[in-house]
């Protein structure tokens, strides 16, 4: 067994790294290659057609890129013509002869330049795709199969994006900041809204914007890899109103209707959409995106990361199946939208969310338990019903002070209502629980920008939230007679909770461009938070509430100051960058748990250091390390037990806690995501000094977990994927390998520490064609493995890979 599982571990990492080498197959066909100038500069959108000598048909064309470079490939034999040719350049024609011993040809080329009288002359190019510095364009009439619907169903046919079953947009493997409509957003990191359900035929061009910035006086100065999309309407779309319908009945009351309404001008901008739907349809995808749309490590991101976590949830597991196949929903969306300019220089966004779900979820499942002389099976018909009313609100106000000066400030509200009710048969006995909860935030952010000088910006931030998370809980069954033997007539448990939070924060930041091209960044900024946690604990015969048992109370105040100054230099020697940063932290913490007060100022510094190297156009390497200190969170130190579940207790560690971990990240580009060949190797490695786990008493009625604090322990993480494209069978071939090692550390039942070590293996494979006739095809296979290995009593668990095997035959109606 050992040696099988060797072997196969051996064939998976000479499989994974072999994707670094298999551009040497795919390029068996013979490449040409080079770079195009005029005297002084290079030239981008050459046009290179390979010709036949003879017939002077085409056999190949390509136009080169921003950098002057080009490339093309074919499989023929033989005498050859490559004519290069440009509006305002004289055209140069080169023959080549293409033999089977040589598989390369670099052919440099200088065009000359013709001077051109036009006169009344108009030339027009309609090109499928053009470059121009940092932008890519794609005329959608070139791509798109006549079956699209959606906008995400139309990035779909876009080379190079990809979108995944949750609606994730990614351009190569890097997932897209917004979605904009004729250069205007919405919606932030919540574009699956938009995606999700505007109509795709009003979209004439797609512009994919590279090293994106999302504050316009930060472009050429912040070092940003950040992508975004644009959507370009076509001109008969602008500046009317105009929208669709769509209802569709089925059996069993399945139901949905889709509605848009919309229009788009030079000064205003409106978008009004609702989706009611019972069909397992999600219109929203992660709401949070939209209510809380992270920037973190960007300028003015302060307080990104703040958010309460609550101690309770009601919620469905995921099943790994498709999430329309499991998500029996009754679903209401509506959502309200307006971009205004009264002047040139004022901008207002107002967003307006709302929505209703009620979902059901069923699960039958039975658990069996042996541990240090204690053994028994627990079975479970478990069915959930989640009903939740969402309204969010957003203002927008950018204020553009002049040409170099710009004032932005954003005010969010949410209120989130929710009710969740769960009935468990439980080794043969009902326990009912219901769990009522609201959610309510108010953010404020101010944000100012100046640019003094052409390559030098300050930027002064200001933010201030409140959120409260207040939670109801109660279960009609009495499981804890061993931990309360006085209370021999209760016969249900209440738990009420309240978890507040308020953050006040301020961020002066300077970014510094030198001519060189090196960036210096100083940051100094103070942050303070304070929480307020609360639980009331309640034994309950009918009605009447016997006791308050202590050591189940909470009443916690938690304090966090935190002064900071913050360094980071990029040093740039042509296409080789090194990045160095310091962060020093003064840390001013209170804890009070239940009425007796701590204080603590604990002093500490965050290093790291990083490179990135492009090689050439088509090999690029990243790599960091970094050395981390995170203070502990409310939810880590408070001191007595909260009931986190209907059979589940646990508590903090009631002190002061800071974290050390240590993080290695390496990544490996080959091509690029526009390219027909492309490969992307990720590799994290990390190691947790210190980190939370449990001690944990299981018994069959109840567990109780208590968080102690633990040393070393390390998650290793590999990723690959390529992609290729195949010309003569218009298919495109996706490869997807993965490798996650995670270990942990805990106690049970006063056992020794024991080290849980979880290996999971992923493979993927798919096929999907691109036939310009109505068949296409997309067939793959995919498949997950899980090992779990444990040292009490050398424990091992392997789970029979989970596989998924799919062919897609589908005809299309292309558009006239």
């Amino acid at each position: 067994m050992g040696r099988r599982n060797k072997r196969r571990r051996l064939n998976f990492v000479t499989a994974l790294f072999a994707l670094l080498f298999i551009q040497n197959i795919c390029f068996s066909q013979t490449k040409i290659f080079g770079s195009i100038k005029d005297n002084t500069n290079k030239l981008y959108s050459v046009s290179i057609i390979l010709k036949d000598s003879l017939s002077n048909s085409i056999i190949a064309y390509s136009y080169s890129d921003v950098n002057g470079n080009y490339e093309i490939e074919t499989g023929k034999l033989g005498k050859y013509n490559l004519v290069f040719s440009s509006l305002g350049y004289e055209t140069k024609t080169i023959p080549l002869y293409i033999t089977k011993e040589q598989k390369d040809y670099k052919v440099d080329i200088v065009l000359k330049d013709k001077p051109m009288d036009l006169d009344e002359v108009i030339i027009k190019a309609d090109l499928p795709m053009t470059i121009k510095e940092d932008t890519i364009s794609f005329k959608t009439k070139f791509y798109v199969k006549g079956n699209e619907q959606t906008v995400e169903e139309l990035l779909k046919t876009i080379p190079g994006i990809n979108i995944n079953a949750e609606g994730t947009i990614k351009i190569g493997n890097q997932e897209i900041e917004k979605l904009m409509i004729d250069g205007d957003d919405l919606f932030e990191r919540g574009y699956k809204i938009l995606s999700k359900n505007m109509p795709a035929y009003p979209i004439e061009e797609v512009e994919v914007l590279k090293n994106y910035s999302n504050n316009r006086l930060l472009k050429g100065v912040e070092e940003s890899n950040r992508v975004a999309l644009n959507l370009k309407l076509d001109e008969k779309s602008k500046r009317i109103w105009f929208g669709n319908i769509e209802t569709s009945i089925g059996n069993d009351s399945f139901y949905q209707l889709k509605g848009n309404l919309m229009n788009f001008g030079k000064k205003n901008k409106y978008y009004f959409l609702t989706n009611l739907n019972s069909i397992g349809y999600n219109a929203t995808g992660d709401i949070e995106n939209l209510i809380r749309p992270s920037r973190r490590n960007e300028p003015s991101s302060i307080g990104e990361s703040q958010s309460v976590n609550s101690l309770l949830n009601l919620s469905p597991k995921n099943l790994n199946f498709k999430e329309s196949r499991t998500n029996f929903n009754n679903a209401e969306l509506v959502s309200l939208n307006a971009i205004f300019n009264p002047t040139e220089k004022i901008k207002i966004k107002t967003l307006g969310f709302f929505n209703w779900d009620e979902t059901d979820f069923f699960r039958n499942s039975i658990d069996i338990v042996a541990v240090n002389n204690t053994s028994f099976t627990n079975t479970e018909d478990y069915q959930l019903q989640n009903n939740k009313r969402i309204a969010f609100g957003k203002l927008d106000v950018t204020y553009n002070i002049s040409k170099t000066k710009m004032l932005e400030a954003t005010t969010k509200y949410n209120n989130g209502d929710f009710n969740d009710n769960s009935n468990l048969l439980f080794n043969g006995n009902s326990t009912v629980e219901n769990l009522q909860h609201q959610n309510t935030l108010f953010d404020q952010k101010i944000n100012y920008t100046n640019k003094f000088k052409d390559k030098k910006v300050f930027l002064l931030t200001g933010r201030f939230i409140d959120e409260k998370t207040p939670q109801n809980y109660a279960i009609n069954q009495f499981f804890y007679q061993d931990l309360f033997p006085s209370n021999t007539t209760a016969n249900n448990v209440s738990q009420q909770s309240t978890n507040q939070m308020q953050f006040a924060g301020i961020n002066a930041h300077l970014l510094d461009r030198k001519d060189n091209g090196h960036l210096l960044e100083l940051q100094l900024g103070n942050e303070f938070r304070k929480d307020k946690l609360q639980s009331t604990f309640s034994l309950l015969e009918n009605n009447t509430v016997l006791e308050q048992p202590n050591g189940y109370q909470n009443e916690t105040n938690y304090q966090v100051n935190d002064l900071y100054l913050k360094g980071k230099y990029r040093l740039k020697i042509k296409d080789f960058g090194i990045v160095g940063k310091l962060d020093i932290h003064q840390l001013f913490n209170r804890l009070e748990n239940n009425n007796v007060s701590n204080t603590q100022n604990p002093f500490f510094i965050n290093p790291s250091l990083g490179f990135d190297w492009k090689i050439n156009d088509r090999n690029k390497i990243t790599s960091s390390y970094s050395y981390n200190t995170t203070n502990a969170k409310v939810l880590d130190v408070f001191s007595d037990f909260v009931l986190t579940g209907f059979r589940s207790f646990s508590k903090g560690t009631g002190g002061f806690n800071q974290l050390d971990a240590s993080n290695v990240v390496f990544n490996y580009q080959l091509g690029n995501w526009s390219d027909r060949f492309f490969a992307n190797t990720f590799i994290i490695y990390s190691k947790n000094h210190d980190f939370f786990s449990t001690n944990t008493t299981i018994q069959q009625n109840f567990t109780q977990a208590e968080k102690i604090l633990i040393k070393d322990r390390e998650f290793i993480s590999v990723n690959s994927k390529l992609d290729y494209y195949f010309k003569f069978i218009s298919s495109n071939l996706k490869v997807d390998l993965g490798y996650t090692k995670n270990e942990f550390k805990n106690i049970v039942n006063n056992s020794n520490l024991r080290l849980v070590t979880s290996n999971n293996y992923n493979y993927g494979l798919e096929l999907r064609s691109g036939f310009k006739g109505i068949l296409n095809y997309h067939i793959g296979t995919k498949w997950l493995t899980t090992e779990i290995e444990t040292t009490i009593n050398n424990f091992r668990m392997k789970h029979e890979p989970n596989f998924l095997i799919f062919l897609i035959i589908f005809f299309l109606n292309k558009p006239n």
